[in-house]
């Protein structure tokens, strides 16, 4: 069961107990106490399983990979080349940061690609749907089912 507790302005909140989205067992919206022009609002989400969690998957994927593993120094150096690539590609970030023309140079470049991505990939429905294709496969290649 997830919960959130928020402290909004009284313009944004519903006043009792009252269900705001979908079913109301789903979402639950009611109010804690009153402070200077403020509402604490707590929501607590019910229903669902959490054990069809992507983030569950992933975790039960690497136990399974180190659980099968026959040569765990080799994982475990594996995991240390990371760490140290991405300490190494942190320090040559910074470093080309520092130099004068390439920052705003790379930022264009960074700018049109965004938008690229958003036009080739996010904005139709289609393509989006072979996005998830294409990241559920590199994920299953991955991690190796």
């Amino acid at each position: 069961m997830a919960s959130i507790i928020a402290s909004l302005p009284p313009l944004l909140f519903v006043q009792g107990r009252k269900t705001l989205v979908g079913t109301p067992s789903k979402l639950l919206v009611s109010s804690l106490t009153e402070r200077q022009n403020r509402v604490s609002v707590a929501v607590k989400a019910t229903g669902e399983n959490s054990e069809s969690s992507t983030s569950l998957n992933i975790t039960e994927s690497v136990q399974n990979v180190w659980d099968k593993a026959e040569d765990r120094p080799a994982l475990i150096g594996l995991g240390f080349a990371a760490i140290v690539a991405l300490w190494a590609s942190a320090n040559l970030v910074s470093s080309i940061d520092r130099l004068p023309v390439i920052p705003s140079i790379l930022e264009i470049i960074g700018v049109l690609f965004s938008s690229w991505f958003v036009y080739r990939y996010l904005l139709f429905k289609p393509d989006r749907e072979e996005l998830f294709k294409i990241i559920n496969k590199t994920l299953s290649d991955i991690l190796g089912q």
